[in-house]
Parts: C-alpha cells; structure tokens; sequence
C-alpha cells in the first residue's frame, strides 16, 4: 500500500478546508472556488514567481506572499480579497504595465467618436472579404454611407502611419464598404435578438436617433422613432445633393427600416405628448436636435449647452429618459452623434436587463503614443509600402481599396481580447502611468513562418515561454537574457524566432498572458 499522504487545514476567506501537504495556496484556493488571479502560473509547468498579481495576506502576521509558489500549513488563516491584497495587486500591475509598450485598440479607433474598429475593418478590406468588412463597421456605425461622404475623418489624425508618409483613407475605405453592400442586390442585414418585450420611444429621425433605434432594435427592443419632417435624416437633409445625394439617405434609412424599426412622420411631440410616450414607453431617447428653449427639452432640466445628462450614461433629470447627439451640445460631428446613439441603446439594453443605469461600459487600454523614427521599419513589416491610393468622385474602385486598406500598419494588439493583464488591469483599475518613466522601450517585432509575432516591449517575463519551449525541448527555445532590471526574454545565442520555436510556437503564443507573443489572426496574411 502507498503512503496515505498528510492532509493540512487551513482557512482561506473564513472557508476551512483540508487539502494534501504540498499543494500551494493558490491550487487549495482554487479547489473551493475562490478566484485568485495570476499571470506567471501556468498548470502542468514548474512555479516561477514573477509577476505578484497573486498576492495573498497572512491574518496572523500581516504578511503578504504569492499563493502560487507558497505552499499550505497547517492553521494557515488566509486572506485573499481585502482592500490591502486589492491594493497590492493594482500596484503589481502597475509595476508590469510600466514597462508594457503596447497599445490594446490603435491609435485611429480610440480617436473615432464612434469607437469603431478600424485595424479589423482594414485588414478584411485587405483580405478581399468586403462583407465582413462591412459587418465589422455596423456594429458600430449605423450610417457608413453617409458618414463616407459627409465624415472630416478624426480617426485619420490619430493613423500612426501619418508618421511615416499619410494617413490610411479610413473614411473612404469605410465609403468603400458600405457602398459595395448597398450596390449588392442584396444588403447586410443583422441578426435580431429575440424580442424583449420592450418598447423604446426616439423623438428624432437624425443621425442620433436613427443609429439609437437600429442598435436598440438589433438588440431585441422595439424602437420607434418620432419625427416632425416628412423625410428621416434631420440635419442631414440640410447638407445638400452634391456632397450627399438624397438617395444615400434613403437607403440607409430603408436598411434601419428593414431591422423593424418602426418611423412615424409628421409626429411633432409636445410636452403634453411626451407626457404620454412615458406612460406607453419603458424608455425615452431625446434626440431632437439643438435645444432652444425649456418647451423643446420636454420639461427635463437644462445644461448651458443643452439638455442635461449624465456623460457615461446620457441618463437626463428623468428616469428612464435619456438625451443624445446635437440635444446635448451642438455639434458638427454626425459620426458623434451616431457614437451616442450606440452608446445609449447599450446603456438601456443592460437598464432593461438589471433594472439598473450604469454608463457605457469602457475597457482599459494600454497606449504609448507615437512611434519613434526607428519603429516605423518595425510596424511596416505588417503592411505594404505603397503610397496613399487616389480616389475618384465614386470612390474607391475594388483594387484600389485592397492596396490602401494594405496600408495599416496593424497598431492595434492581436490579443485584446483573451489578454490577462489588459482583463485584470480592468479588474482593479489599474493606472498605466503611476509608474512610468520618461524613456521606454523601443518597438520590435519578430514575426515566426507559422504567423506568430514576438513583441519584446509587451513582455513581462513571466517566464512562461520559457518553461514551456524547456518542457518541450527546444534545442534553443527562449530564456533569459542579462540580469536585474535589464533582463529580456529571448532566444539564446542571437537565433531566430524560428529557431527558438521550431516545435512550440503556436503553444507559447496561446499561452501568453499580455500578446507579447501571438498568433496572426483569421484575416491575416503572411
């Protein structure tokens, strides 16, 4: 008969538990179902203690540890979540993404107003696939045909690729993609959640209102929209036939339409009526246009500029009333105002699920600004070298869409997604800069034949990749290289990625936590 192996009692959160001599807190943590994060423990490698998230109090001392390398004993009184142990992991993190040069979403798509992702709808255009492309650009812009034509393109201004000669033409390749899909015979319609129930009152067929009431509807909430014109469009009926011809309106509105979207014309809406929309509706959306007076706010109460509302979640002086677009603050920008009106149909689509308003819900990113004159070779490497296309009055012809949309230099992080350190930086709330040094590392990255990149900057050697290329054998694999605050992780003796991962590259690729090192994606080519 085998040895009966030791038991240790501990408590961990006021949780008494028993579990084998040997096992780490972090593992008998695990076997209750208390969550204790961590970015250096990978099952089934060897512990290497680097990167602190996992800190953990001793009750009886005060004492931090990492509950990954440190196993129980006997009598343990563990403390996992408290404001202390919640204090030292932000500051962990801090530590890490001090030294973490990488951006989660480029540049252009946190200077879009509509928060739309660029880099994704780029590379599809890229690829040839301009239906996808076309999905990609609706699920946050309701109205790319017309924002095509009428948009000064602010994400353009933030396309590192100005740095190296001129921006990508973002506005026209998203021109580009909504009118394939218009000219098809046969245009993008989304899939529908299933009804709610719910019924959501849009005073205002503009830009706002017409993308709230797509965005709600999609999401299973019947929207419908008041207006007092004859034609949807608001202000963008004012800009006139030679920069927007009349027709692009009515198709766009024809496709928010076709959602289900009912539009009922020549309704102008009055204090008395509005009255009534909030006794027939569980939910209001202002989108009127410029307020000039008390009467056309409805009796909501008023900022300097407009209406007042809440700037996370629009919510106005009313409950279950929300304001949007030019009602708000005059403003220019239509692709604002559709920006909003896909803001506020999240925000009432989780008040109608949790009966709670809370405001749009915003990730945190990681961002390092511009680029140095010596990273521009680096993120060439992932687009061609061609000069900005020439577009004529009908835009952008097929091929001259593919060599421009060639032109991103995939700024944004292959890994935003499943990234551990972008997820748990949320978490806590983590601040990149508290930390930060006024020099940082440069930009490099080396791209594997199996379509895996190695960016050094977004490392935080937690040793993972190395573990892992030993486990495996490697003949070179990645290690450490130097010593104290210099050490890189890297493969030996100035090989090649090849070289470092001939049998282990797209394993190491899924099991980094940052995307330090990752796996091209779908749309990708090599």
């Amino acid at each position: 008969m085998g040895r009966i192996k030791k038991m240790v009692k501990l408590t961990i959160d006021n949780r008494t538990l028993e579990v084998p001599a040997g096992t780490t807190v972090w593992q008998a943590a695990k076997s209750v179902g208390i969550d204790i994060p961590t970015m250096c423990y990978l099952e089934g490698t060897e512990h290497f203690t680097s990167c602190m998230i996992c800190l953990v109090k001793d009750a009886k001392n005060g004492r931090f540890f990492a509950s990954c390398s440190t196993p129980v004993s006997e009598d343990q009184i563990i403390i996992s979540d408290d404001e202390e142990t919640t204090e030292s992991r932000r500051v962990a993190l801090e530590l890490l993404l001090s030294e973490h040069v990488g951006d989660c979403e480029a540049p252009c798509q946190l200077v879009c107003p509509a928060h739309m992702n660029i880099p994704l709808m780029n590379r599809l255009i890229a690829k040839g696939d301009f239906h996808e492309a076309l999905k990609v650009v609706k699920r946050d812009i309701a109205l790319p045909a017309i924002l095509g034509l009428i948009c000064p393109a602010p994400c353009e201004a933030g396309c590192r690729r100005k740095q190296v000669d001129e921006a990508v033409s973002i506005c026209l390749l998203k021109r580009f993609s909504a009118d394939e899909d218009l000219n098809s015979g046969k245009p993008y319609l989304p899939s529908i959640e299933p009804s709610s129930g719910k019924k959501v009152a849009i005073i205002g067929a503009g830009p706002a209102g017409l993308a709230a009431a797509y965005y709600l509807q999609v999401k299973g909430h019947q929207a419908v929209i008041f207006d007092q014109n004859d034609r949807a469009g608001g202000e963008l009926l004012h800009i006139g036939n030679e920069l927007l011809p009349a027709q692009i309106i009515d198709q766009e509105v024809a496709q928010i339409l076709a959602t289900g979207v009912q539009l009922r014309l020549k309704e102008s809406i009055d204090t008395t009526q509005f009255a009534l929309l909030q006794n027939k509706f569980d939910a209001i959306v202002v989108a009127t246009g410029t307020v000039t007076d008390g009467n056309s706010a409805f009796g909501l109460k008023l900022a300097k500029a407009g209406i007042e509302a809440d700037k996370s979640s629009y919510l106005t002086s009313l409950p279950t009333v929300f304001a949007i677009g030019n009602s708000l603050r005059a403003s220019k920008l239509a692709v604002r105002s559709v920006g909003q009106g896909k803001e506020v149909a999240t925000v009432i689509d989780n008040f109608f699920k949790t009966a709670e308003v809370t405001g749009y819900p915003e990730r945190f990113n990681s961002k390092f600004g511009r680029l140095g004159e010596v990273e521009f070779i680096q993120y060439q490497k992932d687009s061609e070298a061609s000069p900005r296309q020439k577009a004529g009055k009908e835009g952008f012809t097929r091929e001259a869409a593919i060599r421009e949309a060639k032109r991103c230099m995939h700024c944004d992080c292959r890994n935003p997604e499943s990234c551990v350190l972008r997820e748990l930086s949320d978490r806590y709330h983590a601040v990149q800069k508290r930390f930060q040094s006024d020099e940082r590392q440069n930009v490099v990255k080396f791209i594997h034949r199996e379509g895996i990149v190695y960016e050094p900057a977004k490392c935080i050697k937690c040793g993972i990749c190395v573990r892992l290329t030993r486990q495996h054998q490697e003949e070179f694999g990645f290690t450490f290289i130097g010593r104290g605050f210099d050490v890189k992780v890297g493969v030996p003796f100035n090989e090649s990625i090849q070289k470092g991962l001939e049998k282990t590259a797209s394993i190491v690729a899924k099991a980094c936590p940052t995307g330090a090192l990752a796996m091209f994606a779908e749309e990708e080519q090599l």
